[in-house]
């Protein structure tokens, strides 16, 4: 069970690149949103981050307690998940997937408000939320651009 914690919690072990892997972890979030998009179904979208989510709380709480340390850099699920979040139920178009890539990286490092608090959650559940936060917030703001200028993200 730990091998597939470390599997899951790491995306099989890019995590464990040098440089950036939260951001490596945002591009791999970007190649699963490619895998599910054409299903262009809200049941499809919600399935996938929902098990995507209950997983990576899962495998960053076992990898956290192996490895003895809070939040650990090598586990990227939590950047595959958020950046999910942040595509949520928007249009796969390349203008609102470069703006969600770089907005989610932009609140997942500065983590306003409740993102930096949810990091204090215990275990899997903080090290998932304060990125589920961050996708949150793209999310909502890409949404609203849409609503009152669509023709900026199209």
């Amino acid at each position: 069970m730990i091998r597939l914690a470390f599997a899951i919690g790491t995306v099989f072990k890019t995590g464990y690149i040098p440089i950036a892997p939260g951001t490596i972890g945002s591009i791999v979030g970007l190649l699963v949103f490619w895998l599910i998009k054409d299903s262009a179904s809200f049941t499809v979208e919600v399935l996938v981050v929902t098990i995507l989510f209950f997983v990576g709380v899962w495998a960053s709480t076992i990898v956290e307690q192996v490895l003895q340390r809070q939040d650990p850099g090598v586990v990227i699920v939590d950047e595959v998940v958020g950046m999910l979040v942040a595509l949520m139920l928007l249009p796969p178009t390349t203008t609102v997937i470069f703006l969600a890539f770089f907005l989610f990286r932009f609140f997942d490092i500065v983590k306003p408000y409740p993102a930096r608090w949810c990091e204090q959650l215990s275990r899997g559940w903080g090290i998932m939320m304060d990125d589920v936060v961050a996708g949150l917030y793209v999310n909502v703001l890409l949404h609203i651009t849409l609503w009152i200028v669509p023709q900026w993200l199209m």
